[in-house]
């Protein structure tokens, strides 16, 4: 039996940068999921009396635990059991810093008690605002270096298939 010719062709990877761009997109998605999680919290925090700083922590913090989760299973699919625990302190370590800022902008927007910036979701969004660009720089470099962006393909590997090249 003769072997014919294949007459589909492979579709060509587009340039780095859209790859990145469309990646970021995805993470800022996950970002306004993270956003209404942490938004819905620290509405049922403040409507149960708590102040607002520490229904911030809360919401805050389960927020980050959602969108790693989505990160990492949808955004930049590795599914890699072995990883999970680096994955996550990573996550949480990269991101703190972005958080940081994200709730030190909310408690100083919130003090000014000036009308508009001292509303609570107003500073709320302006906080998280800030921390994407922070927390994606620190999500793509240190925690997901080789993420297979919106690929059939899902990272199942070994840590070091992980590790910089």
């Amino acid at each position: 039996m003769a072997h014919m010719k294949s007459t589909a062709t492979a579709t060509p990877e587009p340039h780095p940068v859209f790859r990145e761009a469309r990646l970021a997109l995805a993470f800022g998605g996950v970002g306004l999921v993270g956003f209404c999680v942490d938004a819905a919290l620290l509405h049922l925090g403040l409507s149960v009396g708590l102040p607002a700083w520490a229904a911030r922590v809360i919401s805050l913090f389960f927020a980050m635990q959602a969108t790693f989760a989505i990160n990492r299973l949808h955004v930049f699919r590795d599914l890699a059991p072995t990883r999970l625990a680096r994955q996550w302190t990573g996550y949480m370590l990269a991101n703190g810093f972005g958080n940081f800022c994200n709730y030190w902008i909310f408690l100083t927007l919130v003090s000014t008690r000036w009308p508009l910036i001292s509303n609570h979701y107003a500073a709320l969004a302006v906080g998280s605002l800030s921390a994407w660009l922070i927390n994606f720089a620190g999500t793509r470099l240190f925690v997901f270096r080789r993420a297979k962006v919106f690929s059939s393909e899902v990272e199942t590997g070994s840590p070091e298939d992980n590790a910089p090249k």
